[in-house]
């Protein structure tokens, strides 16, 4: 398939494993099903365990396209999927989340733990840096990304980070209320000065 005729696609980072409510891995397979019933691809981290398994067990089920990105040194440990559309090893993690970001038009977090957090935190700074002009979403599955929700605004508050840059995470309980969200996402204006610096220095620097 060539890039003019590749279909939005979606980068999901999720957990490793199921997390202790089953409304984790129901919002999953949700997720999985939706992309592929729009036709939408899917690029995660190429494990056959947890959310990230079940994601794309329920995309592939559905006839989606599923894109894996797995570290060799992962190969055994997440178990990885031998069964999705494309699966490609890459030898470290850094090679990974460059690939996926590559291979992706959004970035969609479910819950997770802290290596979930990290790659979904990259991407929005990237896009704040302007690396790429790509939308960053959160599925806020039972209130579980309203702490982080709390920080992000604290940032904001306390000259951390501009407004224009919270502004463009999306939070939703809703999957299709994200991949709307992502279809008409229009990036931030960009200014000279870097984020830290147009913060550091208080310049009243309008959006």
């Amino acid at each position: 398939m060539s890039p003019v005729e590749r279909p939005f696609t979606v980068a999901v980072f999720c957990g490793s494993s199921t997390g202790n409510d089953p409304v984790y891995l129901e919002a999953a397979r949700q997720v999985g099903r939706t992309l592929a019933e729009r036709g939408m691809g899917l690029v995660y981290g190429g494990g056959h365990v947890g959310l990230m398994g079940a994601v794309a067990d329920a995309a592939l089920a559905a006839g989606g396209h599923v894109t894996g990105v797995i570290p060799r040194a992962l190969h055994d440990r997440e178990v990885m999927h031998d069964d999705v559309t494309e699966l490609i090893v890459v030898e470290t993690m850094h090679e990974r989340k460059t690939l996926m970001a590559e291979k992706s038009d959004a970035f969609l977090a479910l819950p997770g733990g802290p290596g979930t957090l990290e790659e979904i935190t990259e991407q929005w700074t990237w896009a704040q840096l302007g690396i790429h002009e790509k939308p960053c979403g959160f599925l806020n599955v039972a209130g579980y990304y309203d702490p982080f929700i709390t920080l992000v605004e604290a940032m904001r508050d306390r000259g951390f980070t501009h407004p224009r840059y919270t502004a463009m995470l999306q939070f939703s309980a809703s999957i299709d209320e994200l991949l709307a969200d992502f279809l008409s996402y229009v990036p931030p204006v960009r200014v000279a000065a870097s984020p830290g610096l147009e913060m550091s220095t208080h310049l009243s620097v309008q959006p």
